[in-house]
């Protein structure tokens, strides 16, 4: 008898289908940054590119990214003028410092009263000659590029970046801006930002990922981003993403909160291709308290995955994240979040939800909570929701005389008034809004 039978089997879409040809430029200074990026880059041809044998890549795929058509930035980015209205002051009238990156072009500008008083705000390049000593305090307690492929990727190519350093009991009042603008296709974009306060110091950051839209092919952005803020200090960290389309997009960020200090973490994602994104707050300290407000809006064939982690780590620690996103078009986005509580954590309080709203038949949202809780006497709550436009809603509006097309913009803007609430900063939710209505002509 003949065996006919066919057999078939599953391969992993997740796989890259290119291999990776690029090498990292090491400085031949000798320095901290070099030996920083030297470990990265062992870390990097140690580990495998992620697939979908992981549970935090189960739902993102990065089988289309073409690794062997990419070129390093630095000397193949061609400059376009960076936008008017991205360098205007989101969180005040005036900045206190500001740091443009395009391409190999950087501009550095901080007030001379934040220099004499010790604050350092300037990019890597620059902080390697002029601060080595707080740089290498820096980079000596981060080790996030030895998490997975694409860390230690931003970490052995990023020879630039930012360095914000505030000493003891420095209050910065007027906010500090970085952007990183991005131009052309077929580029590696690798960039870090290394924060660090001090004990009772205080300040208010945003930072920027952007690039023009081009149809010629794709860009690579890696990102890694080290955050430490000192006992009783407070940070209001501020993060943008307007990528183009032809952007992909992999950031890793650590929040790390010592006691009795505050972060206030704002994220706002608008573009790119795809984006995978892994944010984590450590509640280090005790009494050390977190927020995490997110907004994305998605259209077209965008895919933004988000994995976020609150970690309480000690006593009488308090966190509590918001994330709201809507979809249009054939959009996709993913959400997935855990709340940690160790062993030793008693008196936490942790909270977490993410609402999406879905505005197309084609267009998909997955919500995916966790909690792990190692301790009694806690309070750790969570919740998600992916629903539609409701038509009750609508058409109540639009008994009282509103076009439909308003109707539904007032409800979209309704859904997102709780995470506007949370923000601060009025450019910021400008900013937001106006991103909303222009998502909104689509639909």
């Amino acid at each position: 008898m003949t065996d006919n039978s066919v057999v078939f089997t599953r391969s992993k879409s997740n796989k890259v289908e290119e291999p990776f040809v690029l090498a990292p430029v090491f400085s031949d200074a000798l320095g901290q940054l070099n030996d920083y990026q030297q470990k990265a880059w062992k870390a990097f041809n140690s580990l495998p590119f992620p697939d979908d044998s992981q549970e935090a890549w189960k739902r993102t795929s990065i089988r289309g990214i073409r690794l062997g058509q990419l070129q390093l930035a630095d000397t193949n980015t061609v400059l376009s003028k960076i936008p008017v209205e991205l360098t205007k002051p989101l969180t005040d009238d005036l900045h206190g410092g500001e740091i443009l990156f395009n391409g190999s072009q950087v501009t550095i500008e901080l007030d001379e009263k934040l220099a004499k008083q010790g604050v350092v705000f300037t990019d890597l390049r620059h902080a390697q000659k002029d601060h080595p000593e707080i740089l290498e305090k820096v980079l000596l307690a981060s080790k996030t590029y030895a998490e997975d492929k694409f860390a230690a990727l931003a970490a052995a190519f990023g020879s630039n970046g930012v360095l914000l350093y505030i000493p003891k009991n420095v209050t910065v009042e007027k906010p500090l801006h970085s952007l990183l603008w991005t131009s052309g296709a077929g580029n590696l974009h690798a960039f870090q930002v290394f924060v660090y306060l001090e004990e009772n110091a205080s300040a208010t950051y945003v930072h920027e990922s952007a690039s023009a839209e081009s149809n010629e092919g794709q860009n690579l952005h890696a990102a890694l981003m080290d955050v430490k803020v000192g006992p009783n200090s407070k940070l209001n960290f501020v993060e943008l993403q307007s990528l183009g389309s032809q952007d992909w997009n992999f950031t890793h960020e650590k929040v790390s909160v010592d006691r009795d200090a505050e972060v206030d973490w704002i994220f706002g994602a608008l573009g790119s291709h795809l984006t995978k994104n892994f944010s984590d707050l450590n509640l280090v300290g005790q009494g050390s308290t977190g927020k995490m407000s997110g907004f994305f809006f998605t259209n077209g064939n965008q895919h933004l995955d988000h994995d976020t982690q609150q970690n309480h780590l000690a006593p009488n620690t308090t966190s509590d994240l918001l994330f709201k996103g809507a979809l249009l078009g054939e959009s996709r986005s993913v959400w997935q979040g855990m709340i940690y509580v160790a062993e030793n954590a008693s008196k936490t309080d942790g909270y977490q939800a993410n609402r999406n709203l879905v505005l197309s038949e084609k267009a998909r949202a997955d919500s995916i909570p966790g909690l792990e809780i190692l301790t009694d006497d806690v309070r750790c709550t969570h919740g998600a929701t992916v629903g539609k436009l409701d038509t009750d809603q609508v058409f109540y509006l639009e008994s009282r005389g509103i076009p439909r097309k308003e109707a539904e913009k007032l409800i979209v803007e309704g859904f997102f008034d709780p995470i506007m609430q949370r923000i601060p900063f009025e450019g910021v939710r400008k900013r937001f809004q106006n991103a909303i209505e222009q998502k909104m002509k689509e639909y």
